[in-house]
């Protein structure tokens, strides 16, 4: 190897609720380096979430990525001319981007007026364990769970 490992950068804490994770997902929403309007965005779903559950909006999100979080998923694998899914467990850093992304991906796909309300909507049915993203995750877990005859390819 000539040069060294590029270092991982770490996003800076949200201004309102100092968390990197919800840094993560405002920094996964924003489009074009639009950061200020997807930050109003992101709160706004937070305090439309706090209206309606009455609970604390951070808890449900980590509640929401929790439940949304995969922990196998399957990885393409070239074996003698035939190509195998083969089932690899999901790496903690991963585990949450992929979070985000699917929550970002069906919060989009909804149909409500805006986005801070699909985003309150998808992150709402996501901490009760329903909702798209939730169910995209399981099909992850079921295509792992069937290729299982696979695992002993893993590299």
């Amino acid at each position: 190897m000539r040069k060294r490992r590029a270092e991982k950068r770490r996003p800076l804490p949200d201004p309102r609720y100092n968390d990197i994770v919800v840094s993560k997902l405002v920094n996964s929403i924003m489009l074009q380096g639009k950061k200020n309007t997807v930050l109003s965005i992101v709160y706004d779903a937070f305090d439309i979430m706090e209206q309606r559950s009455k609970k604390d909006p951070l808890e449900t999100f980590k509640q929401a990525l929790a439940n949304v979080s995969p922990l196998t998923e399957v990885r393409s694998r070239r074996v003698g001319g035939a190509t195998y899914q083969v089932p690899v467990e999901v790496r903690e850093e991963r585990r949450i981007a992929l979070a985000l992304r699917w929550i970002k991906q069906y919060a989009t796909a909804r149909r409500d007026k805006s986005m801070a309300l699909k985003l309150a909507a998808e992150l709402m049915a996501a901490s009760k364990g329903e909702g798209s993203a939730v169910k995209k995750r399981e099909d992850t877990h079921r295509m792992a769970e069937a290729n299982k005859a696979f695992a002993h390819f893993k590299w």
